[in-house]
């Protein structure tokens, strides 16, 4: 087996909270999976709803922990794993150099890199600080695990914190939903009464106009009957002048 399918096929059998091969692993529904130990602790320090629904430490998707489910196709690979990468001693044998073919054991903390003992003494690591891989690999999870209690720990606030909004939203609703009512009401009241005062004052000013069609009516009446009286007194002055002289001084 190479170097590189090994390094895949190893990549593919790590449980992402341990960083270790896995170990009896159970998968959730999006797929990731994770040491039985390693996801059953996650789920006691993760804030789990009453609904028994817990999220992914890897993508976050929530999962319902009734879901678990072993996964023995995994578990079969690790097992396999472990026979070809342990050695007698069962310290765990370090993957071949690409370009030395000697077996990866040292760290350099310069490069970041996992090297050879022909590698250390090249010119490229000449004088960097080397250790073993075991020594510096519990150092490293150290500081993985301290980061990644601190990120679950960021999450959790996070997380308090969407749900502080998500109340504050619901109350903010709640609070102006009410208004909201009191104030279509209040301009319903206002233009109830609106629409009635508007009905009184056309009302109002209808009666005035009857009132003064009416006056008018009766001065034109007058009008038209002073007119008449006029025009037959002006007949008769005229048939008078018109008239002998007796006709004009009569009555």
């Amino acid at each position: 087996m190479t170097s590189a399918v090994l390094v895949d096929i190893q990549e593919e059998v790590t449980c992402p909270i341990c960083l270790e091969l896995l170990s009896e692993p159970l998968s959730i529904d999006c797929g990731h999976s994770f040491c039985q130990a390693c996801i059953t602790a996650n789920n006691k320090e993760s804030v789990i709803t009453q609904e028994g629904v817990s999220s992914c430490p890897v993508c976050k998707i929530t999962y319902q922990l009734g879901n678990l489910r072993p996964n023995r196709h995994l578990a079969n690979i690790a097992e396999r794993l472990r026979e070809v990468v342990l050695g007698s001693g069962r310290q765990l044998m370090a993957i071949l150099c690409e370009l030395h073919g000697e077996k990866l054991q040292l760290f350099c903390k310069e490069d970041g890199k996992v090297i050879c003992w022909l590698c250390e003494r090249s010119q490229e690591h000449r004088g960097h600080q080397t250790f073993l891989m075991e020594e510096v690999a519990q150092e490293y999870q150290e500081k993985f695990r301290e980061s990644l209690r601190k990120l679950r720990q960021e999450q959790q606030e996070l997380e308090k914190l969407n749900t502080v909004i998500r109340k504050k939203r619901v109350s903010w609703k709640n609070q102006v939903e009410p208004e909201r009512h009191r104030i279509q009401k209040e301009f319903r009241k206002l233009r109830s009464i609106l629409d009635k005062e508007e009905q009184r004052q056309l009302k109002k000013l209808e009666e005035e106009e009857r009132k003064g069609l009416s006056i008018i009516e009766r001065a034109e009446d007058e009008l038209v009957r002073q007119s008449l009286s006029l025009g037959e007194l002006v007949s008769d002055l005229e048939q008078r002048c018109q008239g002998s002289t007796m006709e004009l001084l009569q009555e």
